[in-house]
């Protein structure tokens, strides 16, 4: 009878602590919403700075975010921002770079 005793957890998506992380819920979004960014535009060669730079800083930011996360849904929505990022890094670096054009 264990099973009565358990937390209903089921809404929650891995978050099993049942407390607030408004940091670590920020730093999650900002690296989803930067990674989107990076790899959606990592796709046009005019667009390299700005794949570049957004990838970069969400590199960082996701890099910080799994540093402190607590959570396993945070650290799942980290990894698919990083991963993003990361793509939009690389592909953005082989455009045309962080500079490429300005100087």
């Amino acid at each position: 009878m264990a099973q009565a005793l358990r937390p209903n957890t089921a809404g929650s998506l891995f978050a099993t602590d049942d407390r607030a992380h408004p940091v670590q819920d920020a730093l999650t979004a900002v690296t989803l919403v930067l990674g989107a960014v990076a790899f959606i535009t990592a796709m046009f060669h005019s667009l390299h700075l700005l794949s570049s730079w957004a990838g970069l800083v969400g590199i960082f930011t996701g890099a910080y975010g799994q540093w402190i996360s607590e959570t396993t849904r945070e650290r799942f929505g980290l990894i698919l921002g990083l991963g993003a990022s990361a793509i939009g890094f690389f592909l953005g670096m082989a455009h045309g770079g962080l500079f490429g054009g300005l100087w």
